[in-house]
């Protein structure tokens, strides 16, 4: 966003090694640190950050012995995470076409989870490797053991480390010639490619789409372009239940979340025998349905290219999820803002936005 202020000190670490020495370095002495990789998802108070920040910068991609018709990737964290996809594109390895264009590092992508366009990193991520701060240890952490969740995971809610690398699963076409995507998921998309949702097109038209609709968001960074000056979308879609959905205007968009199954409890005779505790699953979620954001900020009254006078940031012109530096916004002003959104849109439906990138020294 091309906002806030800077670090009182700054490591640059290469390597995992690197990585490793400099966080546990940083913990021992319990100063205050932060873990940077792009930069692209963050927003620093003007003040700047009064500890150590740590740029991430190990790069490299790895080739793993997997199952016929899989490819397994082991990615350093510092990999730029378009050049990944460009690369799994060019060699025809789909289940990240559709993620083409996401700025960042390739090690940010498990801790938000990042989505676009019908996929999700969840759908991939076979595993990674994280620094584990309450044991000081290196670990290999299945995916399933990270709660990934829409922009969330673990590590996201408090599971505090430092992510090295990541390994994913993607699908080898049996078409090296004209590899194909994975099935489109997302009715946008399908419609710009001219099929339908559940077909397979060139995994390299798809790449083109999707950047092509990225750019017409301001989604694409393009130094020219204040409607590029952004941290993507600034608010995550809010998942409510159906029951409270119901109190919204009929025309507003929902989509339907798939709750917890509920299943019985489970044990032996043995384990009863033995006094072992009955295992109760969790209980069921009500049904849940998943809001547009941008649709909540338009119908509350606030247009594309909305501005608060005398403010250095706005709305974008092309896309109403992003708050943008028009040139000369300061992190306040991008604060200020968001806080004017969430109470317009709190006021109007009752429902409250939160914010999607990592702020630091912000409060909302």
């Amino acid at each position: 966003m091309r906002v806030g202020g800077p670090a009182e000190h700054l490591i640059e670490a290469r390597s995992s090694d690197e990585l490793v020495r400099a966080a546990l370095q940083l913990w021992e002495y319990d100063d205050p640190w932060l873990l940077l990789g792009g930069g692209s998802n963050t927003v620093m108070a003007d003040e700047g950050f009064e500890g150590t920040a740590v740029l991430v910068r190990n790069t490299g991609i790895e080739r793993i012995d997997a199952e016929p018709g899989t490819v397994r990737l082991r990615v350093q964290a510092g990999h730029n995470w378009d050049e990944l996809v460009e690369t799994c594109v060019e060699h025809g390895w789909a289940g990240i076409e559709a993620l083409s264009g996401i700025p960042g590092l390739a090690g940010a992508a498990p801790v938000q989870n990042i989505g676009a366009y019908g996929q999700e990193l969840s759908d991939v991520l076979h595993s990674i490797t994280f620094l584990d701060r309450e044991i000081g240890e290196v670990l290999r952490i299945p995916a399933a053991e990270l709660e990934l969740d829409y922009r969330s995971s673990s590590i996201k809610s408090g599971r505090e480390g430092v992510v090295l690398s990541i390994d994913l699963l993607l699908t080898e076409s049996e078409d090296t010639a004209n590899p194909l995507s994975a099935p489109i998921a997302y009715g946008q998309l399908a419609d710009a490619l001219g099929v339908t949702v559940g077909d397979r097109v060139s995994i390299r038209e798809l790449r083109r789409s999707v950047l092509r609709l990225r750019a017409s968001k301001g989604m694409v960074l393009d130094a020219a372009d204040h409607d590029t000056w952004s941290a993507g979308s600034f608010f995550t879609n809010p998942i409510i239940t159906e029951r409270s959905a119901r109190g919204l205007p009929t025309n507003a968009p929902r989509f339907p979340v798939k709750g917890l199954e509920p299943a019985p409890a489970v044990t032996t005779f043995e384990e009863l025998e033995a006094g072992v505790p009955l295992r109760v699953p969790p209980t069921p979620q009500p049904p849940q349905v998943k809001l547009s954001a941008a649709w909540l900020i338009e119908n509350a009254g606030i247009p594309k290219g909305f501005r608060i006078p005398g403010s250095g940031a706005s709305i974008s012109e092309k896309h109403t999820l992003a708050i943008t530096n028009r040139g000369a916004a300061t992190a306040e002003d991008v604060a200020q803002l968001a806080r004017f959104v969430i109470q317009l849109v709190q006021s109007e439906f009752g429902v409250i936005l939160v914010p999607e990138p990592n702020l630091i020294g912000i409060e909302l």
